[in-house]
Parts: C-alpha cells; structure tokens; sequence
C-alpha cells in the first residue's frame, strides 16, 4: 500500500464524523469530508489543514443514486483513488410505533441503509482495483433494540448484517469490512435528544454514565480512534466484525 492514501467519511461536518476526519488525517489519509451540506464542512477542512493535512468538502445525498457515484468520481478526481470509505452519515426521527409516520421510518432507512449500500458499492471498485480497502459502518447499541427507536434500530441492525456480507464478498480482494457500535456518545445529536426529552444536558450525561461500566460516556474521539484501528495494516485479519465502543460488553 502506499502512502498517498485517501479516505471518504459521511456525515463528517461535525460529532463523530468530523472526529474521525481530523483522526484520519492524523494518520497520513487524504480525507474527503463528506455531508449533505458542503459549506457546513468547512469547519472539520480547516482543522485538518491547519494542522498540515489534506482534505475536501464534498457536498452529497447518500441516498440519492445519481449524486453517490459522481461525489465519489470527484474524490478519486481532486484527492485520488478512495481506499478507506467510513459509512457514519446519519439521522434520527424518534417516535413510537404507533405514532411513527411512513416518512419517519423512510427517511432513516434511507441514510442509514441506503446511504451505506450506494457510497460502498461506488467506493468499492476503486479499493478492488487496489488491491487493498477498508470499509467501516457506523451501526450502534440501538441494533439490540431501543424502545422509540424502531426505524433507527432496524436500520443499525441492518448495518451488521451488511457490513457481515461486504467482507465475505470484498475480502478476496484485499478489502475488509466492519462495523463500530457505539454506546452513548457525546454529541449534537445527543443533546438534542436531552433536550427532547426535557433533560439538562448535564443531567442527562450524568445519568447515562451511572449505566456505564467505566462511569462516563463516550466522546467522538473514542470512536475515531476505533476507526484509526479498523483502517490500518494492523487490522488486515480483522473483517466483518461488530464491535461495540460503548464502556462496557454489549451484543
């Protein structure tokens, strides 16, 4: 493998996919710093350059099929060839199931599962060309099930399943797939739900760390340094794993 490594990552303009764009910059990847705004990725571009890294903000829909192969054209165009490809692209419309509407249950399919089969399945021939890839999908501890969560939880669910077929069909030519469940994580997305819920966002990390075998709650750094991980040569014998980054066993 060489060292002009390039490596996409959706939903990176902020949380754990701007963390895991700046970790892999760290790493020596060109990093393609994916949302489905391209201004709100100007943030998470200039601290990777700052700190002398590369990166581009690439404005596109996950799920929508036209735009998937020509975000992914203009990453091999303007970095190079992407051999890593981080599905963390995201969304949440929480309700139960008798309150959930059909838009709330398609829309979360969408990101999540289609968004993850059409950036992999673009990505995908230029990581077999290679050689040489590293897909890794961002389920969570919801895929065991979370009450208010059907769509999000059968979306995450379906993500290990996916991740479990990408390494018995990519992995002879030199790709392997897994998967990061995380537990609690602090983030936007997070705080939203505190505030959802009418929680103070300290109350409520406050709360879910009591649940935690290691007593606190995870931050975005946590999970990027998983994906450093599942990226590297070291992990080259490690493919169609879940593993779960969430203080304590989980699964």
């Amino acid at each position: 493998m060489t060292d002009d490594r390039v490596a996409i990552v959706t939903g990176a303009a902020r949380g754990i996919g701007a963390a895991t764009a700046v970790r892999l910059a760290r790493e020596g990847f060109a990093v393609a710093v994916c949302d489905l705004d391209e201004a709100a990725c100007a943030g998470t571009v200039a601290d990777i350059v700052k700190n002398g890294g590369k990166a581009l903000a690439v404005g596109v829909d996950v799920a929508d099929s036209a735009r998937v192969p020509a975000a992914v054209a203009r990453v091999a165009a303007e970095l190079g060839p992407p051999v890593v490809l981080v599905n963390n692209a995201g969304v949440t419309r929480d309700n139960m199931l008798f309150k959930m509407s059909d838009d709330d249950w398609d829309t979360v399919m969408s990101v999540h599962l289609r968004g993850s089969f059409l950036m992999s399945r673009a990505a995908q021939e230029h990581m077999t060309k290679a050689g040489w890839g590293r897909i890794v999908n961002l389920s969570s501890v919801s895929a065991l099930g979370n009450r208010g969560q059907v769509n999000y939880s059968a979306a995450k669910a379906g993500l290990q399943g996916f991740t479990k077929t990408l390494a018995i069909e990519l992995g002879k030519f030199g790709v392997t797939a897994n998967a990061i469940a995380p537990g609690f994580i602090a983030t936007e997305m997070t705080a939203a739900t505190a505030d959802r819920v009418g929680v103070a966002w300290e109350d409520f990390k406050a709360a879910a760390a009591k649940e935690i075998p290691v007593r606190r709650v995870g931050t975005p750094e946590d999970i990027a340094g998983t994906v450093a991980f599942l990226v590297s040569d070291d992990a080259s014998f490690v493919s169609g794993q879940v593993i779960y980054v969430a203080g304590g066993p989980r699964a």
